[in-house]
């Protein structure tokens, strides 16, 4: 298995990447390589700082001159910035020289790549990014979409459905995910037009475990859901208000095992469902731990062969 990572992207980077790409030592096999896309020169450097005079024949250094800041248009610098390192990534990952490609830098460079390189899986108008939020049996309920579509169509929401049960089917190991549409209310009556008229295609659907709607105290219920499904504008607050109550307990000096899942670094990163290929977008501020997080993610979703199940769902569409 080869695993790619920008190794250039994030607040911290390269010097956390570098960390992080170590830490992941003890995840990796000797027969899997994690490429590091970046500046060759600075980050067998780094590797030198941590002590190791040659670099790990786990790892390889695909040289990379340039990089797309989090500051950069993803769009423009995408375009004018070919030896950047998320652009060579996804180029190595179109070519299949890499099995998957993961970064915590500029967002939206790596949304265009995923869909104007990779591109989606036929028969999927819209691909989503999904988030693991805790439950209260220590597990993780799945929450889709987190960013990509503020205003979705409710075909859209169907898709979203379908590509988050088949990855919590297969990834998370839940052998018949519980979905959820969020809304105000349970009734089906309930919620603005699109929440209205999505609440009927689901429950339409024979392709996923459709429970009806749930309201915002039921996203951390294990024995209510296990998917949550919801427009990105929405999903984007929920996601951002469950990742301020770790925030929170830690300013006023409170331990708890449950908040303690809500820290970021836990999870890594999350995965863009929909594309061709596996693509993981991680947090800007990721420290080492948070990366080394990322790699295992991407271990595990290649290791799923999820994209080829996707693929398969959606065959006949």
């Amino acid at each position: 298995m080869k695993i790619g990572l920008d190794a250039m992207g994030g607040d911290f980077a390269p010097e956390v990447t570098v960390q992080g790409a170590i830490l992941s030592l003890d995840i990796l096999s000797e027969k899997d390589r994690l490429v590091l896309f970046g500046k060759k020169d600075l980050l067998e450097n780094l590797f030198k700082q941590k002590g190791y005079l040659r670099l790990p024949k786990t790892f390889e250094i695909v040289n990379c001159n340039e990089i797309i800041s989090m500051d950069d248009d993803p769009v423009k610098s995408f375009m004018e910035k070919a030896e950047s390192s998320i652009v060579m990534g996804f180029g190595y990952l179109k070519k299949g020289l890499i099995d998957s490609f993961a970064s915590a830098g500029n967002t939206g460079a790596m949304l265009v790549g995923a869909v104007k390189v990779i591109e989606t899986i036929p028969g999927i108008d819209r691909p989503c990014i999904s988030s693991f939020v805790p439950n209260d049996k220590g597990q993780n309920n799945l929450l889709a979409d987190v960013g990509i579509n503020a205003d979705p169509k409710p075909e859209n929401l169907l898709e979203y459905a379908i590509l988050a049960s088949v990855f919590a089917k297969n990834v998370m190991n839940i052998p018949e995910p519980k979905v959820g549409l969020m809304n105000i209310g349970e009734e089906s009556s309930k919620g603005n037009i699109l929440a209205k008229t999505t609440y009927h295609i689901l429950e339409n659907s024979s392709r996923i475990n459709f429970i009806g709607n749930i309201e915002g105290g039921d996203i951390f219920k294990a024995d209510k859901v296990d998917v949550i499904i919801t427009d990105g504008f929405t999903g984007n607050v929920v996601l951002k208000l469950a990742e301020s109550f770790y925030n929170l307990i830690k300013l006023r000096n409170i331990t708890d095992n449950y908040f303690d899942n809500f820290n970021y670094e836990n999870y890594g990163g999350t995965p863009i469902l929909g594309v061709n290929k596996p693509v993981i977008v991680g947090h800007g501020k990721s420290s080492a731990l948070a990366l080394k997080n990322m790699i295992h993610l991407s271990y595990r979703i290649v290791e799923s062969e999820i994209i080829n199940k996707l693929k398969k769902e959606f065959k006949n569409d």
